[in-house]
């Protein structure tokens, strides 16, 4: 598994499920933090019958009890097989990841010490009990048409199991919220999460979505909690702020990828029992009049939601674009594309790319503005909003980009779309820095090239052709240059607004702190 001269294999004698076992821990100690490089395994006395279990596949192990000081339970998961006819995938049909557990006997030290969860991890702590009115605090949420649908298969074989051995059970230990449209989060949010968040109710929320389910979570807390002026306020003195365990079940993931949820294959749920709330950064889009939000995959669109002053504005935590990157999202999200996964991106890219006619990807017209800090005085900012007027302060300055044709123009506060793709190399998990790519007109074979650079490790930025760096703000003006409508849309955090022909679209880091999001101890 691991270099010999790199690797540690610390032993002990102890019992698996009452068998006398030997028990061997491997470490990488140049990687203690890399769950690939670290493996459990037990051999049954007096056999050669050896069952090894992936630092991969570990969710946490428990004390059983504190009279029994020396036993733990195991809790960890089966991915399905990739042989068909294994026994492994007879048992599990649905082809997904599934919960095991075994109680273990004097496991070694260092085991315990680094797959123990630790005080701050504590996921009761995150949980109010409902006291005299009884209810849970505890939500999950299953997103049933995220991704390609497998939601409800992975809480049934992963989530229900493990929460049951943590002595959890719906309608007691926990409320289960299955999505029936798309408003089904926003309307959860509205009637129940933030009512409880206002009156002080400490609330976690298992999340089991894509990046969309985080984007309506977000925007359901700001659409309903601020009334009136957008100030902390807004929300009461009493509001806490829930907190958010993310189970990646969408195409891209992008926020998982970003903060590392995926380099396990617990689908999260080791964050759950191991990890620890941060605040989510986001950002707030707003928008020109007449902006509309197309859904249905594209067959309707509706006005935008809108700020206190009567705005139409987005928030998200993920990436805010324009040109290659949201027609690419838009033209993708389709009944049938979305059957294919994260390749429906692929698919919808090469259309773009090489287009059918023989002509060139389209060179998207308009004004690009910056907000940058700058040695300028507060008087070049106008202090309009709370948020402008922390601008004013920091001497922050908009300034006109010269390029007035693009190809690729993309704002984000994750260092990752999808997997392997980094699109901002810089960007440190929940480090709430916004950062913009973005890139002139080009041939399809150039474009897919940079893509290409993108997965290996972010190598992209280092092209020349290729403008990378930290940002304050970003405006995006139409300026009426764009007649068709497909080349006038924004993309959200996945969610798509287009543009009137003389529209725009103003991005800022949001100040307040309104949820927060389990990650990484």
């Amino acid at each position: 598994m691991m270099g010999a001269e790199q690797s540690t294999a610390l032993r002990s004698m102890g019992q698996v499920d009452g068998k006398p076992v030997e028990f061997k821990y491997e470490r990488d100690e140049n990687l203690t933090d890399d769950p690939s490089k670290q493996c459990l395994s037990y051999r049954l006395e007096d056999t050669n019958y050896v069952t090894t279990v992936s630092g991969l596949d570990i969710i946490a192990i428990l004390p059983v009890s504190a009279h029994l000081p020396n036993d733990y339970t195991i809790l960890y998961v089966q991915p399905p097989s990739k042989d068909a006819d294994s026994e492994a995938t007879s048992k599990h049909p649905t082809g997904v990841t599934v919960f095991q557990s075994i109680v273990a006997t004097s496991l070694p030290q260092q085991f315990i010490h680094d797959y123990t969860p630790g005080g701050k991890s504590c996921w009761q702590l995150r949980v109010d009990k409902g006291g005299q009115l009884a209810w849970p605090n505890l939500h999950i949420i299953v997103s049933t048409k995220s991704g390609t649908g497998l939601a409800e298969a992975y809480f049934q074989n992963l989530g229900k199991p493990m929460l049951a051995h943590l002595g959890q059970h719906e309608g007691t230990g926990y409320t289960v919220h299955r999505t029936e449209s798309e408003h089904s989060i926003t309307e959860l949010v509205a009637s129940v999460i933030l009512p409880r968040a206002r009156k002080g109710v400490n609330q976690a929320i298992l999340l089991m979505s894509g990046d969309g389910g985080v984007v309506d979570f977000v925007n359901a807390l700001f659409a309903r909690g601020t009334e009136g002026e957008v100030t902390t306020e807004g929300f009461g003195s009493t509001y806490v702020k829930p907190n958010i365990c993310l189970l990646p079940v969408g195409t891209g993931n992008a926020l998982a990828q970003s903060i590392g949820i995926t380099r396990d294959h617990t689908l999260g749920l080791s964050y759950m029992l191991r990890g620890v709330h941060r605040n989510l950064p986001v950002f707030r889009a707003t928008f020109s009049p007449g902006a509309r939000l197309v859904t249905a995959f594209g067959k309707r669109e509706v006005p935008l939601p809108a700020d206190e002053h009567k705005i139409g504005t987005l928030w998200g935590a993920v990436v805010c674009s324009w040109g290659f990157h949201a027609s690419l999202v838009a033209d993708s999200d389709t009944e049938e594309y979305r059957q294919h996964g994260a390749e429906r991106f692929k698919m919808a890219a090469k259309e773009a790319l090489f287009p059918a006619d023989g002509s060139e990807p389209h060179r998207y017209q308009g004004k690009i503005s910056v907000l940058r800090e700058g040695k300028a005085e507060a008087t070049d900012v106008q202090a309009t909003d709370d948020v402008m007027k922390t601008a004013s302060k920091r001497n922050l300055v908009w300034e006109t980009l010269d390029r007035q044709e693009h190809t690729y123009v993309l704002a984000t506060l994750v260092s990752n779309l999808e997997e392997g793709f980094t699109i901002s190399p810089k960007s440190k998990p929940v480090d709430g820095k916004l950062r913009l790519v973005h890139f002139g007109p080009m041939d399809g074979t150039k474009i897919m090239e940079i893509m290409g650079l993108a997965y290996q490790g972010g190598k992209h930025v280092d092209d020349e052709s290729v403008d990378y760096e930290e940002i304050e703000g970003l405006k995006i003006e139409v300026e009426g240059r764009e007649d068709d409508s497909r080349w006038r849309r924004i993309c959200v955090d996945g969610k798509i607004v287009r543009l009137e022909s003389d529209g725009w679209v103003e991005l800022r880091k949001e100040p307040m702190d309104v949820v927060d999001l389990v990650g990484k101890a």
